[in-house]
């Protein structure tokens, strides 16, 4: 069967060699990226053991190893019966071969299973085996050569687990070089069944290759044993901010004209490189100029995870929109009106991801629970941008903005009772989305920053009160109900403001880790300081965590009525969709937490109730007809 998935494993790289140029030693480019960007990637292309190392405190790692050292890392996922695994080599010397291996235990005995290209440029190797039987915990290694390797550990899928756990991360400075023992042991001790990093895995910019193996040297002692997500944000493909608008090609400085800067085959190198191993992308269609995209999803243990592309489809602001600030994307009018700015036209997600949201919330196969994963924050809970003192009333590079599609977006995750997992934004929070009014929407967490030089942010409103509604007995002073400078309702209950931006060791700095309990369906999240030492329990964490929420109440819409009850077997759960007729929203489609279920509804109407075991299959009894 494995020699089987190893010829099945060529049959499947066609696209991906037809679209990625795989080049023997004498065929590889010293300008992969063409005559306009010469230098781009340069430290892992052309001759690049003859280029002089960088030298300074920032200087990323050298590309000139040890040749038992070639194979830097690997990131692995699997799901539906299918093992996908990105090995990442350092750059190879002409004489040395283009394949690496894949080798798993399998009754003790090692057996190479597959063999991959090393491709250029990028110098990642990819692997794919199916079927894939996620029960067993299986060893693996990754070689190359005589000597080089990399090993770990294939986890089994953890379903019979009640509470799963993922740690939530982004933006890990370059400036700050070397390993993260101080955040590895920690997370070594927490023990995450996934490793979630929301983008900004590297700030090299130009140099995405160098950038991309010192993270992976950095976290490779988790990545090795646990299934990880990555996906790239803005500053993986170079960019201050993005805008992608569908792939288009960027020329205004600062990108806010939307779209890419660097060449298509960049931009690729980057998403290959970092999103390879996901699960297949669900609308594999390229968008314009034929940049790749992965958004898809990813079930963990019976938790079901939408891993978003949150900029690539997103409006550029500049040209569509007065500009109010000194760059198109800053605000700082206070006069302005935020519904100004809410111009027909514009997207966030696009209709391919919010058609991808429709479909993946009305399947509930093998899961309990649900959650998005992008890159950015649907709000602007932030107020100083830069320095504890820098005040700036809206910023586009957020989700809060274009407001009608992020309300679109958040209605979506709520229908499924999800919680959002982002970064991006160097400051931790917790709220509770508004959509029409406070507190309807889902709970989101933005994770810290997990190393912070580049940019500090602070939660601090003008008047210095709490809001409405303020959390009871809060450590931190401002917690309650705000409008956040886009005019979106948010409730803020947790913030972790760095007392001390040019102290490493209080820029609030660290990660963020969630727990989801399947039997209580309760979700809890946790801030952990980058310093902090986790064998002390909660008190390690920044004050205002650990924060525990019902799933049930990422839909906070307040009840109308309730139709009549829907009874499963006894001792199943079951899927419930119900539907206003009149207008041909779906209200939700949730998995039920008993055999017994009472869906409310939020206003008159008439109303369809379909169920199934794992998705809506049937109606559960006739149409109903709510009425004042």
């Amino acid at each position: 069967m494995l020699r089987a998935a190893h010829a099945l494993i060529w049959l499947l790289m066609l696209p991906l060699l037809a679209s990625t140029t795989v080049r023997c030693a004498a065929d590889e480019s010293p300008r992969p990226f063409g005559d306009e960007f010469p230098n781009l990637d340069g430290l892992a292309v052309g001759d690049w053991w003859d280029k002089p190392a960088p030298q300074g405190a920032n200087a990323p790692p050298s590309m000139n190893v040890p040749r038992e050292d070639v194979v830097a890392f690997a990131v692995y996922t699997h799901d539906h019966g299918v093992l996908k695994l990105t090995a990442q080599l350092f750059p190879l010397m002409p004489d040395e071969p283009r394949i690496a291996r894949l080798d798993l235990k399998r009754d003790g005995q090692w057996e190479e299973v597959a063999t991959a290209p090393v491709l250029y440029p990028g110098w990642s190797a990819h692997f794919r085996i199916e079927p894939w039987d996620n029960r067993h915990d299986v060893e693996y290694r990754v070689r190359h050569g005589e000597n080089a390797m990399f090993a770990g550990l294939i986890r089994h899928d953890p379903i019979e687990k009640n509470e799963i756990v993922v740690a939530s991360m982004s933006c890990n400075s370059s400036r700050t070089t070397g390993l993260r023992p101080e955040i590895l042991d920690n997370l070594k001790r927490l023990d995450p069944d996934l490793l979630f990093f929301a983008g900004d895995q590297t700030y090299r910019h130009t140099q995405h290759t160098a950038g991309w193996i010192e993270f992976g040297l950095q976290f490779r002692d988790v990545l090795r044993d646990r299934p990880t997500i990555t996906i790239p944000d803005d500053h993986d493909v170079g960019h201050p901010n993005l805008w992608g608008e569908n792939g288009k090609q960027s020329t205004l400085s600062g990108n806010a004209d939307g779209g890419y800067f660097y060449p298509v085959d960049y931009v690729n190198q980057v998403q290959r490189q970092q999103t390879w191993h996901l699960p297949d992308a669900v609308d594999p269609t390229p968008v314009d100029r034929d940049i790749t995209v992965y958004f898809t999803r990813l079930k963990v243990g019976g938790i079901d995870f939408a891993i978003l592309e949150d900029r690539k489809f997103k409006t550029g602001p500049a040209g569509k929109i007065p500009q109010m600030g000194p760059r198109p994307d800053h605000i700082n009018d206070p006069s302005y009106d935020p519904k100004s700015i809410d111009v027909a036209g514009l997207e966030l997600l696009g209709t391919r991801q919010e058609s991808f949201l429709e479909r993946w919330g009305e399947d509930w196969s093998g899961t309990a629970m649900k959650a998005v994963l992008s890159q950015t924050a649907f709000c602007g809970a932030v107020h100083m941008h830069g320095g504890a003192n820098d005040r700036l009333l809206a910023d586009l590079d957020c989700n809060g903005w274009p407001q009608t599609p992020r309300n679109r977006a958040l209605d979506l995750i709520r229908r499924v009772q999800a919680v959002h997992l982002c970064g991006d934004q160097h400051l931790s929070v917790v709220v509770k989305h508004g959509i029409a009014e406070f507190g309807d929407g889902p709970y989101a967490f933005t994770s810290p920053a997990l190393v912070n030089t580049i940019y500090g942010r602070w939660w601090h409103p003008a008047d210095e009160q709490p809001g409405p509604n303020a959390v009871p007995n809060s450590p931190l002073p401002w917690t309650g109900d705000f409008l956040d400078g886009l005019g979106n309702p948010i409730s803020m209950l947790a913030y972790a403001n760095p007392p001390k931006i040019n102290d490493e060791r209080q820029r609030a700095d660290g990660f963020g880790l969630v727990r989801f309990r399947k039997d209580s369906r309760t979700i809890t999240f946790e801030c952990w300081p980058r310093f902090a030492d986790a064998t002390q329990g909660d008190a390690a964490q920044f004050p205002g965590w650990p924060i525990t929420i019902p799933m049930e109440d990422n839909d906070g819409r307040k009840p109308l009525a309730k139709l009549p009850e829907v009874i499963f077997d006894e001792g199943q759960t079951g899927v419930v969709q119900v539907t206003n007729m009149d207008t041909g929203e779906t209200l939700y489609t949730v998995r039920t937490k008993s055999n017994r279920f009472s869906p409310p509804v939020f206003t008159p109407g008439h109303y369809r109730v379909r169920v199934g075991a794992d998705r809506p299959e049937r109606d559960a009894y006739e149409q109903v007809n709510i009425e004042y």
